[in-house]
């Protein structure tokens, strides 16, 4: 691998000890992966947050770097915690795991990472233009930033992705590259899509044919809702960084003979069944998986005005986007129903079995496949308006 003056200065150490073992890491990576060299990044988003998944042996990997001197040059992006920086005690959380948490936080402030705790930076503000290399580790992020931003990232793990935001620098590989930006599969949809959960669906059933291929959709007009839905879905059940949507997304380029794959209500309504469309209806309701836009979060305003919930509503999304809701009255109306809206957190990253939930309703398909997986709970899937409608009488 070819390596710049100042590049091999820092792999030598002359930045420090921190900078040297990112660049060493770097190098590695690239040399396994063929890159011929290292590319600038303008934005780093690291996962690798939350204390309930990466614990003590996270939290003292993220200390080391600390102490060594690791500081960020680019700026850079955190994905959720475990909890709610806030609310925590809301939580039911016990005080290992409030401590262990801010343990991380604290290592990731002393590095100069930007504690935006959200997985959708491009909500926050964060928006790299098309061609633009960054280094984005969270599925969703990383296919959003793809395919419907047009920028260049490959699907970073949390560590390669602190690297590149350490040293500035990402192996030039993968999706760094146009020539691997082709979709090899065209799915074409005969079904007919009227709500985002529908778009996650249809996101879930191509994730599990597609695998890691790019893939390129015919037939669906979706909006940026839709876009992000389809995205985090297809990024769950596949391993899908990069999608096409035709006369929509800024890019478009099919392989000359692709696989084709052809998209009916059936199969759409076995693969909601399959995350639980078919369930009774759960104990909670949860919404923000990914993270919920202002629009989102407008949505349910405007569909619970006037009501009041008959059971819990937790409500997930980063601490910018709910001071939009408070500022537009949208936290009010949702408080006043009986909802809650927590931010830095979520409900597949943060513990939500100990608060005594066993079920929960959801109207994105990341998170009725990662739901009962990592938090342990029954899930049902459905869109937002049949969700808080039945759980709410007029007022």
């Amino acid at each position: 691998m070819y390596l710049t003056k100042a590049q091999e200065r820092m792999l030598a150490g002359e930045f420090g000890e921190a900078s040297s073992k990112a660049m060493e890491i770097l190098v590695a990576l690239g040399k396994i992966y063929g890159a011929p060299r290292l590319v600038r990044c303008t934005s780093a988003q690291i996962s690798g947050v939350s204390y309930k998944n990466i614990g003590d042996a996270g939290a003292d990997f993220l200390w080391d770097l600390a102490q060594k001197g690791a500081r960020v040059r680019i700026p850079s992006y955190i994905n959720p915690a475990g909890m709610d920086l806030n609310r925590f005690e809301e939580m039911k959380l016990d005080l290992k795991f409030i401590e262990g948490q801010n343990r991380i936080l604290q290592a990731y402030r002393k590095m100069g990472v930007n504690l935006s705790l959200t997985c959708t930076p491009y909500q926050i503000g964060v928006e790299p233009r098309p061609g633009e290399h960054v280094a984005w580790a969270e599925s969703s992020a990383v296919i959003f930033a793809n395919s419907v931003l047009g920028a260049m990232t490959n699907r970073e793990s949390g560590v390669s992705a602190l690297c590149s935001a350490i040293t500035g620098y990402t192996p030039y590989y993968g999706y760094h590259l146009t020539s691997n930006r082709v979709a090899t599969l065209l799915v074409r949809v005969g079904a007919e899509l009227t709500d985002p959960v529908d778009y996650a669906v249809l996101g879930s059933y191509v994730g599990r044919v597609a695998g890691e291929r790019v893939v390129a959709f015919r037939g669906i007009n979706p909006s940026r809702e839709d876009l992000k839905a389809l995205g985090a879905a297809l990024a769950s059940t596949g391993a899908v960084a990069l999608f096409f949507v035709e006369g929509v997304t800024p890019e478009w380029r099919l392989s000359d003979r692709p696989e084709v794959a052809d998209v009916s209500q059936a199969d759409l309504k076995k693969e909601a069944d399959k995350l639980g469309g078919s369930a009774p209806s759960a104990e909670v309701i949860t919404i923000g998986c990914p993270h919920a836009s202002i629009q989102e979060i407008g949505r349910l305003a405007r569909i619970l005005t006037n009501r009041k919930l008959t059971k819990p509503l937790y409500v997930y999304t980063s601490r910018q986007v709910k001071s939009q809701a408070d500022q537009l009255g949208y936290t009010k109306i949702i408080e006043d129903a009986g909802g809650k809206i927590f931010c830095d957190t979520c409900m597949v990253v943060s513990p939500i079995d100990r608060m005594g939930v066993s079920s929960i309703d959801v109207a994105s398909a990341k998170a009725a496949y990662y739901s009962p997986m990592m938090s342990h709970v029954n899930v049902r899937l459905a869109s937002l308006e049949k969700i808080i409608l039945e759980a709410s009488e007029a007022v």
